[in-house]
This record gives C-alpha cells, sequence and structure tokens, in this order.
C-alpha cells in the first residue's frame, strides 16, 4: 500500500485506513484528533463478507483511525474533497504522503491501493465499515455523557434512587444489566448471543423512562406561566432551577442506554448476516435522530417559557427590582443547564440567555421615554397653537372679506333704491309744467 491512505465518512466521522506512519503523518498534518480502530475486528467482519476477504486481509496488515467529525474537523475533512458514493452514500476517498511529509490533494477512490479495492468496490464490505463506523460515533457520544453526569456532581444512581417513581426504578436495572452486556463486550470483542438475549428487551423500558422524563420536563415548562404575579413566577422559576437538572440527568441516561443498546444490535448484525448491517444501521440512525427531535421540542420549549419570564422580569425591573433579578437569574441557570444538556446529546436549538436589566438603567430608559413624550407633547402643542393662530388669521381676513363684500351690496343696494325715486320723481314732475305752461 506504500503511503496511500483509504478516507471514508459516514457524515459522523472519518475513519483513516492505511500504513500507521502515513496516518499519523496525515492526522498530524491536519491536527485531527482520533480513536484507534480494532483493524482486527475490521477484518473479522471482511471476512465474513463475499468478495471482501482480500480486503480484510489488507486491513489487517495495517492501521484505522477513526475521527469524530466536529466544527473544526468538518472544515479540515472538506478540504479532501472526499466523493460520495451513489451506492453506500458515504463519502470515500484516498490521499498519498510522500517523502516529503506534504499531503497530496485528493485522488478519486476509484484509484485508490489495489488492495483496498475490493472494500471500495463492494457496498456490503462499505457498509460493514459504516456499521462500525456508528458504533465508535455512539460509544464517544456515551463516554461525552458519562462525562457530563461526573460535571454536574451528582451521580446519577444517586438522582434515579432519590426517585420513587417505578418507572426510574426499572431503568435502574436496566442500566445495570446493559453495563454488564457492555463489559462482556469489551472482554469478547463482541457482543454473543447469551448477552444478546439477556438485554434485548429493555429498550421499551428505557423508552418508558424517557417518556415519564419528558412529561416531567413539560411540567415544569407548564408551571412558568409569563402572565402569573411576579412573586409566583419567582417561586415556580427557582422551582424549575431546582428540579430541571434531575430530568435531564436522567434523560441523558435514557439516550446512553438506548445507544449502548444500539451497539450492541450491531454487533449481533455482524453476527447474524454482514451484509444486512448497513441498512440496520440506516434504521437505528433514523430511530435516534427522531428520539433527539422529541427531546429538543420538549427541553426548546421549556427555553421558550424560561426566556418570556426572564424578559416579563425586566420589563417590571422598576417596581419589583429585586424580585426581577432573582427571576432572570434562576431563568439563566436553568438556561445554562438546558444548554449542556442540548451539547452533550447533540441538540442545537438557537437561544441565548436575557441579561437582567439593572434599576437605573430601567429608570433612564423611562426618564428618557417620558422627556421624548414630554417633547413630543410640546412640539404638538406649539404646533398646535401656530396652526391655530394661522387659522383663526385666515377666518379674520375671510370675515371681514365677507362684512365688506356685504357693505358694498348694501351700500349698492341703496344707491341704486335712491337713483330709482329720482328717476320717478322727475317723470311726474315734467307733464304738469308742460301745461301750466
Amino acid at each position: 500500500m506504500s503511503d496511500e491512505i483509504q478516507l471514508i465518512s459516514d457524515g459522523n466521522g472519518l475513519a483513516v485506513i492505511g500504513p500507521q506512519s502515513a496516518i499519523e503523518l496525515f492526522l498530524t498534518s491536519h491536527e485531527l484528533e482520533s480513536t484507534e480502530m480494532s483493524t482486527s475486528r475490521l477484518s473479522s467482519i471482511f471476512g465474513g463478507i463475499s468478495g471482501a476477504g482480500q480486503a480484510g486481509a489488507t486491513i489487517a496488515e495495517n492501521s484505522g483511525r477513526w475521527v469524530q467529525i466536529s466544527e473544526k474537523s468538518a472544515r479540515q475533512i472538506k478540504q479532501f474533497g472526499l466523493m460520495k458514493s451513489r451506492t453506500t452514500g458515504l463519502s470515500l476517498g484516498t490521499v498519498t504522503s510522500p517523502e516529503t511529509g506534504r499531503i497530496k490533494a485528493l485522488v478519486e477512490f476509484t484509484k485508490g491501493p489495489q488492495e483496498l479495492g475490493t472494500l471500495v468496490g463492494n457496498p456490503a464490505a462499505l457498509g460493514g465499515l459504516a456499521g462500525m463506523m456508528s458504533q465508535y460515533a455512539m460509544q464517544q457520544k456515551m463516554d461525552e455523557i458519562t462525562d457530563y453526569l461526573a460535571v454536574i456532581d451528582e451521580k446519577i444512581d444517586d438522582i434515579l434512587r432519590a426517585q420513587k417513581d417505578a418507572a426510574l426504578a426499572e431503568m435502574i436495572g436496566a442500566g445495570l444489566m446493559i453495563d454488564e452486556a457492555l463489559t462482556v463486550r469489551s472482554a469478547h470483542g463482541t457482543t454473543d448471543e447469551l448477552t444478546w438475549n439477556k438485554v434485548q428487551q429493555l429498550p421499551g423500558t428505557i423508552s418508558v423512562t424517557q417518556a415519564y422524563a419528558l412529561r416531567q420536563i413539560d411540567a415544569l415548562a407548564s408551571k412558568v406561566e409569563a402572565k402569573a404575579k411576579l412573586g409566583d413566577l419567582a417561586k415556580n422559576v427557582a422551582d424549575v432551577d431546582a428540579r430541571v437538572r434531575e430530568w435531564l440527568a436522567v434523560l441523558a441516561r435514557c439516550f446512553q442506554l438506548l445507544d449502548s443498546i444500539a451497539v450492541l444490535e450491531i454487533d449481533r448484525a455482524f453476527e447474524l448476516n454482514p451484509s444486512t448491517v448497513d441498512t440496520h444501521r440506516q434504521g437505528l440512525e433514523a430511530a435516534r435522530t427522531r428520539r433527539l427531535e422529541t427531546i429538543g421540542v420538549a427541553t426548546g420549549l421549556l427555553l421558550t417559557r424560561i426566556e418570556a419570564a426572564a424578559k416579563t422580569a425586566n420589563g417590571k425591573v422598576l417596581l419589583h427590582p429585586t424580585t426581577a433579578r432573582t427571576i432572570v437569574g434562576s431563568s439563566n441557570s436553568v438556561h445554562e443547564k438546558v444548554t449542556a444538556f442540548h451539547t452533550t446529546v447533540g441538540i442545537t436549538v438557537e437561544q441565548e440567555q436575557v441579561r437582567a436589566r439593572r434599576w437605573a438603567e430601567a429608570a433612564g430608559e423611562l426618564r428618557d421615554k417620558v422627556l421624548e413624550t414630554g417633547a413630543e407633547s410640546l412640539e404638538s402643542a406649539r404646533s398646535f397653537s401656530t396652526e391655530t393662530l394661522d387659522r383663526a388669521k385666515t377666518a379674520a381676513v375671510e370675515t371681514r372679506g365677507r362684512a365688506l363684500e356685504a357693505t358694498e351690496k348694501v351700500s349698492l343696494s341703496i344707491a341704486e333704491r335712491a337713483a330709482q325715486k329720482r328717476t320717478a320723481g322727475e317723470t311726474e314732475t315734467g307733464p304738469a309744467e308742460i301745461e301750466a305752461s
């Protein structure tokens, strides 16, 4: 295989297969963190797939690493220009590492190492590798949840035992059985039939507990009613802050256990029919996505209610400064806890914390508003006065004009009547004077 490296990505992780020295150079050059893949297990997986035996033997002679795709690594991987296979949906490619230590541009995966040509051209073999990559991704998430539960300074078992609900008690027992199965798997390298028979019915129990925890989250969200009195709102938000962590912990544990079952289930698919592993993997991922969406809706609603409560409190900070600050503080505490949970399990919700308004800030805003309103009122009064004066002047001019016009009409009428009288008098005098003469 010389210095050629095969890259295969399923969107969640990147498998890097090739000589150990070339892989190390490749990963170091691109600053990619990775986890060792069991090449012996890869070899055994491919050995059970028709036509992939040579690829399995070649892989066993080399090394494999798995890179989790994060925001940073996604940018790095994008530059490799991996090409998506229409058959499997996986993205593939080959890079070479020359003696200078620089990574060459990607070449078509069909021109990759001849020994891995069978792997690249065999959908069942690629599907098997994708199934194994899914197991690494889920194991990584399970480890992150374990770290999350440790960071919140409360052991999950203590939280669960503090609850008296039967659903949680049953999940504790299921968790113990699944943890035992994972321990056996770690020792044997796979999941045998006996181990699988002990745990295959447990997803139903865990799903019931998850549904119960989601109802509790919904109940907490319903307590945060923005229309409530401020004192009641402060009490309810504080209660949510005190209780939300335990139910988030329950949800995290449910998610972890269901991922654990999925890891064991893929093992069994490998054992029973390796050619169906990819289809089974896709079904598990679809179910996992729906589970994340369901949890995201419930916790997202809680964040929305919490944000509304904080904004309501900020709007009343002038009259109730202490209570308002308490509500905003508790709301942001809930926000931090839910956001930490979202980050751990892989849920993206775009919501930010609400900043508590200071009393002086609110008072200043109110003062500015009053001054602005006062200035607008004064300007309106001035405008009204000026407009009224102008209208009065116009009315006076119009009145004067009408009066003059009326006077002129009266004068004209009087003059006309006087003229008519004079004319009539002259007419009567005229004939008498003629007769007299």
